[in-house]
């Protein structure tokens, strides 16, 4: 207890909240259904019968007032993507209308009763409400390591298992969200993200060569570290005199295979953000203040891999004195904290923007209705019905390919603060006294003396021992450099797909 000290009473409290009080305040499900957004109905079959001039059956009756026909499970699709009736097929009734009926839909405010039958909402709801809690976690445990910085060094930070946990649900939420394309008979969009992922993973490898003076990757620093250390404990431990335990290419090599998964994972998030993001913009009128706010938060992801990139970024801002000043804009710990602090600003400007986009994409169901009326002859009255249902039923779908890469940039980012022993102060350091908040790379305590200060038994010696290999530099080498690749495919992505929708989309 003496290794987790105060922090497992912290995540003990943030467990028992959120079994408790989880199930009744959810901010998943306040972020759908608070924030004005509006849904599309599909046409009943009266409605349909009544503007076809289709006699209508004497145990029917014509008008609105009823839910019959407009039930939420009607149309929507099964987990094999075909549709499923629950009250049997043979209760449909199916007759032709012509396609140019002038149809307008009802609409319908986004209520809790409606979200929770949508697909995937119990992994939208389980992956934000989680998220919300560990930020709760971390939150306090970045209070109290500011407080105690020297019991923080003797105690495991159990907010880096839950940033860690979280990390891990939005990549297997990816996975699960990119599997779907792989289950459809059509294998246009699972040929479309395998072939990304292999181009996401040639150009990984290329990335992986540039110096360190022009991408400051911190890979290369990692491994001299990683290898350093670890040889010093086999020789200290084992009695192995070793140069290292890895290849630097063969690990390059294995980053860039994640670099590719990444790569393929992120390719239809980017696609939909694009196609959202070009709908908001050509039904905006005008260059006020929130088609401005749209671009921003577009493009944001692109000016946050440009931090990484040194001579764009920290010789410009670290070591050139422009004229006027007295010294550069920042220190070595202002850029590492500015560069945090960006992060989560643009995590922030995404989330306050969302609603614009998910209205934008459940607005789908008014133009798909709009291009029905331009088309000649007749259609099925059951797939006039799916196309508007659908939209409404993909809603999680759209906003976890949305906020799922978000929730993983913004992790990664914090277990990179943390791990990799940055600041959230460093913009407030004084410019005259540039002493680093990073960890010495020379700093090593001796096995004996840590276990003689200690005195916490075998576990503490082998948590010493482990942070000994696993130094800071390493953290700070893997997580930069994951977070710089996610904020790079995050834009690389949608910004394919506004190539797309600008030249190959009619």
């Amino acid at each position: 207890m003496a290794v987790l000290g105060i922090q497992i009473v912290i995540t003990m409290v943030m467990a028992s909240v959120m079994s408790k009080i989880g199930p009744f305040c959810s901010l998943a499900r306040w972020l759908l259904t608070s924030s004005g957004l509006i849904r599309y109905q599909h046409p009943t079959d009266e409605e349909l019968k009544l503007l076809a001039k289709i006699p209508l059956k004497e145990s029917k009756k014509s008008g609105k007032s009823g839910k019959s026909g407009r039930g939420p499970k009607k149309f929507w699709p099964a987990a094999n993507g075909r549709e499923a009736h629950p009250h049997g097929a043979e209760q449909l009734e199916t007759f032709n209308v012509p396609r140019n009926l002038d149809l307008q839909l009802d609409v319908a405010p986004v209520l809790a009763v409606d979200v929770v039958q949508l697909r995937f909402y119990v992994e939208y709801q389980w992956l934000v409400d989680f998220a919300a809690h560990a930020l709760g976690v971390y939150g306090l445990t970045e209070v109290y390591l500011h407080f105690f910085p020297v019991r923080g060094m003797q105690e495991v930070n159990l907010s880096m298992v839950w940033c860690f946990l979280v990390a891990g649900f939005a990549y297997k939420i990816l996975i699960s969200l990119n599997r779907l394309y792989f289950q459809m008979e059509e294998g246009g969009e699972r040929s479309l993200v395998i072939v990304m992922g292999f181009v996401y993973l040639l150009f990984a490898m290329m990335v992986l060569i540039v110096h360190e003076d022009t991408l400051e990757t911190g890979l290369d620093e990692a491994y001299a570290s990683f290898n350093q250390s670890a040889a010093v404990f086999l020789a200290d431990n084992a009695g192995l005199d070793s140069s290292g335990p890895a290849s630097k290419l063969v690990l390059k090599f294995f980053i860039a295979l994640w670099c590719g998964s990444i790569g393929a994972l992120f390719t239809f998030p980017g696609l939909r953000l694009a196609k959202m993001q070009w709908d908001v913009l050509k039904h905006t009128e005008g260059s006020g203040p929130k088609t401005v706010l749209i671009h921003t938060s577009f493009v944001a992801p692109l000016l946050l891999t440009t931090l990484w990139i040194k001579p764009l970024s920290r010789d410009y801002l670290t070591d050139r004195v422009f004229q006027g000043m007295d010294g550069p804009l920042f220190t070595e710990d202002q850029f590492e904290s500015f560069r945090l602090i960006m992060i989560v600003v643009v995590v922030l400007l995404r989330l306050a923007v969302m609603p614009t986009y998910l209205q934008s994409y459940l607005n789908i169901a008014y133009y798909k209705m709009e291009e029905l009326k331009q088309e000649a002859g007749k259609i099925n009255n059951l797939e006039m019905q799916r196309r508007v249902a659908r939209v409404f039923y993909y809603l999680c779908v759209v906003t976890l390919q949305y906020i799922a890469p978000m929730v993983l940039i913004l992790f990664s980012s914090l277990m990179y603060k943390t791990m990799g022993g940055g600041s959230w102060t460093g913009m407030w350091a004084d410019l005259d006294n540039p002493t680093s908040s990073m960890p010495s790379n020379n700093t090593r305590v001796p096995i004996d003396s840590v276990t003689s200060q200690l005195g916490d038994g075998q576990f503490s010696l082998a948590w010493q021992s482990l942070k000994q290999v696993f130094t800071p530099e390493v953290f700070r080498g893997l997580l930069g450099f994951s977070t710089w690749w996610c904020c790079l495919s995050w834009f690389l992505s949608s910004a394919i797909g506004i190539l797309y929708q600008t030249y190959f989309d009619s």
